[in-house]
């Protein structure tokens, strides 16, 4: 079963400095953080803040070659967890074909909020990942009762800007 999601924000992990991506259902009774690269992270904060760039972003790049092929994005699906990896497909529709790529999560969600596509996650990602902590960088731990209540009020008061540097230049000389 898919649970419907909506990205809450970014933030960083004040115990391993890693970025992570808050996804939280409609009735924000449940979320759900996926540790995410820096790129990664950026390329949605983007476009959460409707941050313009000089040259298209790769996730830009991606949704004006599927408009030039007049294929949809029809839904991002965050469908497994192994080995304290998220995975995800994207559900793409090109004329009466679905097809489906796969994808990161992050990558797949940056696109999916270019082209307001629905974002889910199954019921059983969502289960699992509440096991799972990170205590620093590639290491997990079982969530204790206390640590989960802290992260629960921690990623219920974040919000996408405060993700952003402040007086950074979006994407950089190098592009």
């Amino acid at each position: 079963m898919w649970l419907e999601m909506k990205v809450k924000g970014l933030a960083l992990d004040p115990l391993s400095n890693l970025p992570i991506l808050i996804l939280r259902d409609e009735e924000e009774k449940r979320s759900l953080p996926i540790w995410v690269g820096l790129a990664e992270a950026n390329a949605i904060a983007l476009e959460l803040e409707k941050i313009p760039t000089p040259r298209p972003m790769t996730h830009d790049l991606i949704k004006s070659i599927l408009e030039s092929l007049h294929a949809r994005v029809v839904k991002v699906v965050v469908n497994d967890l192994r080995e304290n990896t998220f995975f995800a497909v994207i559900h793409l529709q090109l004329g009466a074909t679905e097809i489906t790529v796969d994808s990161r999560p992050s990558d797949a969600i940056a696109l999916a909020l270019r082209v307001a596509a629905p974002i889910f996650v199954e019921e059983e990602v969502v289960l699992r990942a509440q096991t799972v902590e990170v205590v620093r960088e590639g290491e997990t731990a079982p969530a204790k009762g206390d640590d989960q209540e802290r992260v629960k009020e921690w990623l219920d008061s974040i919000k996408p800007g405060d993700f952003l540097e402040r007086g950074k230049e979006p994407g950089g000389p190098a592009e």
